[in-house]
């Protein structure tokens, strides 16, 4: 008897240990950790946000979040990016968006995004770009140039003021180690209240140029943004100054978290907002 005794307490105290662990979550130190905080900001929606004018996440469409339009992909497709999905190039591939004046009328700006890309072995490769349809170049052109190697790519951005009649600047960068075949972040910049253009990789500053002869922005004769390409590789040419090049290629690998303000974020707020964004946030 004393025997069943002991094997039904004991019965008892498993059932009893059972029913109290059950009333508890399993502990999760992640659920204790201070929340992520980065230079103030603990997501990238917040950085710059009364600036932010475009903002092409692709996770699954071609939506801008901020105006709520869609662009028009040829040839594309989506796969994995750095925040949920991104955007998948291809040969003739590319995706145009018609930009509103909250775009087309800015007067400072920065462009941010993420590019994963195979060297370009066929020719300049363009990533994003505002075009101009009575000119050989964009108002705004970024792109990789011709003879980028495996390890040292070549990067050109070119921003054009009062199209073929006003100042153009170049931003050129050449040597740019492990860019190839990573995600990798790319922003530009302009203030135009002291004539500064900037080119960061990955948060960092790496270029800064003055350009007192640059003046006041003024865009003209925009036409629609260019994902994937330059404006004359488009089928039909977006530009009636000239039509494909042989030396101009696509974007066949992929982009994500494309981003316009209509300001010159600080460099601050360019090196949080990929931080947080490279860890999802």
């Amino acid at each position: 008897m004393k025997h069943i005794n002991k094997k039904l307490l004991l019965a008892c105290i498993v059932f009893a240990a059972i029913m109290v662990s059950s009333c508890y979550k399993k502990f999760d130190p992640e659920s204790y950790a201070p929340p992520l905080n980065i230079g103030g900001f603990t997501s990238s929606s917040e950085i710059g946000s009364g600036s932010l004018v475009g903002y092409w996440a692709f996770n699954g469409s071609l939506i801008d979040s901020v105006s709520g339009n869609s662009g028009t992909g040829v040839g594309v497709s989506f796969s994995k990016g750095v925040k949920g999905q991104s955007l998948q190039g291809a040969n003739n591939g590319y995706v145009l968006f018609d930009p509103g004046p909250a775009i087309t009328g800015m007067h400072s700006f920065t462009i941010t995004y993420w590019v994963n890309s195979p060297v370009n072995a066929n020719g300049i490769v363009g990533l994003v770009n505002l075009s101009n349809t009575k000119d050989f170049w964009g108002n705004i052109d970024m792109f990789f140039e011709n003879g980028s190697t495996a390890d040292a790519a070549k990067f050109r951005a070119h921003i054009t003021n009062n199209g073929s009649a006003g100042p153009e600047h170049w931003i050129s960068k050449d040597g740019l180690p492990a860019i190839f075949g990573n995600w990798v972040s790319f922003a530009i910049s302009y203030d135009e209240a002291t004539t500064t253009f900037k080119y960061y990789v990955n948060g960092s500053v790496i270029v800064t140029d003055v350009d007192p002869a640059f003046g006041n922005l003024n865009f003209a004769d925009s036409g629609p943004l260019v994902f994937g390409t330059v404006q004359f590789q488009t089928d039909p040419s977006l530009t009636s100054a000239t039509g494909s090049q042989p030396w101009a290629s696509y974007l066949t690998g992929t982009l994500d978290e494309v981003r316009i303000y209509n300001k010159a974020l600080t460099d601050g707020d360019v090196n949080s907002l990929v931080k947080l964004e490279g860890r999802g946030k």
